[in-house]
C-alpha cells in the first residue's frame, strides 16, 4: 500500500484517471469497488495520568473482508475482531473516545491484471479528497518477501518513478505468511502521514 503524489497541475481525480489509464492500457481489467475506512478513538481524559499523552486506537474496516473489524494501536498489535466490534466500542466509551474530525477513508476502484489485484483509491478526510493510494496485491504468493522483486516490476510498468521502497511492515514479516492486519497496517501509516501532512504548523507555538 503506497501514496502516489498528485501530477504536476492536474487534481486527485484527474492523477487517479491518469493512473486507470495506464492500468487499462496494460491490459487490467475493471473488478467492482473497494473501500477502507479508519476512525480514531483515544483513551479517555479521566484515564490517562498526568502529564502523559493519551493512546490512539484505530478502528478500520476493508470491504475486502467484510465481516471483519480491525483495531489497531500505532507500533502495537493488530487486532481482527467481527464486524459487530463496532458497538462495543460504544460500550467502551468510558476508556475510548471517538475524534470524530478524525474518520479518514480510501474509496476507489479494483483491477485485476493477470495475478494481481491493483487497488486505485481517493483518500478523503471529511468532503475532500487528501490523496491517492494504490494497493498492489500478487495473489499466487503469501510469503511477502519471495515477490517482492515481481511487485516491483510490476508496479514501475504503471506508477514509474513513484514505485515504493519495501514497506515496513515487511522488515518483521521475513519468511512468514502475509495476512490482511498487515494490510490493514500500510493503511494505517498511509492516512497518517496524510493527516500530517494536512496540519500546517503553526510558528512560535510548542
Amino acid at each position: 500500500v503506497s501514496q502516489v503524489p498528485v501530477a504536476e497541475g492536474k487534481s486527485v481525480q484527474q492523477t487517479v484517471e491518469l493512473l486507470a489509464r495506464r492500468l487499462e492500457a496494460l491490459g487490467a481489467d475493471k473488478q467492482g469497488t473497494f473501500g477502507v475506512d479508519c476512525e480514531t478513538y483515544h483513551t479517555a481524559a479521566a484515564l490517562g495520568t498526568q502529564g502523559q499523552t493519551g493512546k490512539l486506537m484505530y478502528i478500520m474496516h476493508n470491504s475486502e473482508y467484510p465481516l471483519s473489524c480491525f483495531a489497531l494501536f500505532e507500533n502495537g498489535p493488530c487486532l481482527v475482531a467481527d464486524a459487530n466490534f463496532d458497538t462495543l466500542m460504544v460500550k467502551l466509551k468510558g476508556f475510548f473516545q471517538n475524534a470524530k474530525a478524525n474518520k479518514i477513508e480510501s474509496r476507489g476502484t479494483r483491477y485485476q491484471y493477470c495475478d494481481f489485484l491493483v487497488k486505485l483509491g481517493t483518500v478523503t478526510m471529511g468532503p475532500s479528497a487528501r490523496g491517492i493510494s494504490v494497493e498492489v496485491e500478487y495473489c499466487p504468493c503469501v510469503i511477502a518477501n519471495d515477490c517482492w522483486n515481481l511487485l516491483m516490476e510490476f508496479m514501475q510498468s504503471f506508477m514509474g518513478s513513484h514505485t515504493p521502497g519495501i514497506p515496513s511492515v515487511f522488515g518483521s514479516k521475513h519468511d512468514s505468511a502475509y495476512g490482511p492486519g498487515d494490510t490493514m497496517v500500510q493503511y494505517m501509516e498511509l492516512f497518517n502521514k496524510i493527516r500530517k501532512q494536512q496540519q500546517v504548523p503553526v510558528a512560535g507555538i510548542r
